[in-house]
């Protein structure tokens, strides 16, 4: 098990948005809502503008999970198993139809587009990793946020994961359909309390059955009262514990 430190951790998703609708989601979860998108005024308009709704909520929760102080300083890991699935079947579909490709909306297409905006707008030259690794994506996310921290053990890393909801001509192609959402965790070095351990190992339990998205199936554990949380996409399966119960509360920000 290799332990860390939820810091800070801030999450969207349309509805669900402040400190008092999380708590109250995850006492009673419900599906995701599929649209929607933060206003992110933070952003110069000119991005603003050309961000997808997945970019939006990613880097709304980026902000919000960080304070002014460290936006330039941390490491950041921004997971996302089909980044702008609605825009990259956008392009696809004028390709097949033989039209040419709008630039502004190709130049936001590709996985690294938040992680890109991000470093632009927090003036960010730290090391950033993004991923993509199928059904497991947010926890090969977290593994690859900690294995940052243990190569430089006092800076902070940003986790950042996020999905959108399948668009129409793949929704019947894909083994999930959970609702747009995004989630943000800073994590540190262990202290005396609070201390989350994690695991990762190779399984063959069946697939996991929940109804909601892995990284937001994190948040409703950690506001919850259990002491563990194991999720399972074989071959591999992650396992989150607490050392010590301490909740950290979102970050509201005005929008």
């Amino acid at each position: 098990m290799i332990s860390t430190r939820l810091l800070r951790w801030a999450a969207w998703s349309p509805g669900i948005e402040t400190h008092d609708q999380w708590h109250a989601w995850s006492r009673a979860p419900v599906p995701l809502e599929r649209d929607g998108a933060p206003g992110v005024p933070f952003l110069p308009a000119i991005q603003r503008r050309r961000c997808d709704p997945l970019c939006r909520a990613m880097l709304h929760a980026a902000h919000a999970c960080l304070q002014e102080t460290v936006q330039s300083e941390v490491t950041s890991v921004f997971a996302s198993r089909h980044g702008g699935f609605a825009n990259m079947v956008t392009l696809l579909v004028t390709l097949a139809q033989g039209e040419a490709l709008s630039p502004a909306r190709f130049s936001h297409s590709v996985h690294n587009t938040p992680a890109g905006i991000f470093s632009i707008w927090a003036k960010n030259r730290q090391a950033s990793t993004s991923i993509s690794a199928g059904a497991g994506t947010f926890g090969f996310g977290f593994l690859e946020a900690l294995g940052m921290l243990s190569r430089q053990p006092g800076r902070p890393v940003l986790l950042v994961s996020g999905e959108e909801a399948a668009p129409d001509p793949m929704r019947a192609k894909v083994d999930h359909d959970y609702g747009l959402h995004a989630v943000a965790l800073l994590l540190g070095e262990p202290g005396t309390e609070g201390a989350l351990n994690y695991g990762f190992e190779a399984s063959s339990d069946p697939t996991s059955t929940s109804r909601y998205p892995d990284a937001v199936e994190f948040i409703r554990w950690y506001l919850g009262g259990e002491s563990s949380l194991r999720i399972c996409h074989p071959p591999h399966a992650w396992t989150w514990s607490r050392s010590a119960e301490s909740i950290v509360h979102p970050v509201t920000k005005d929008q």
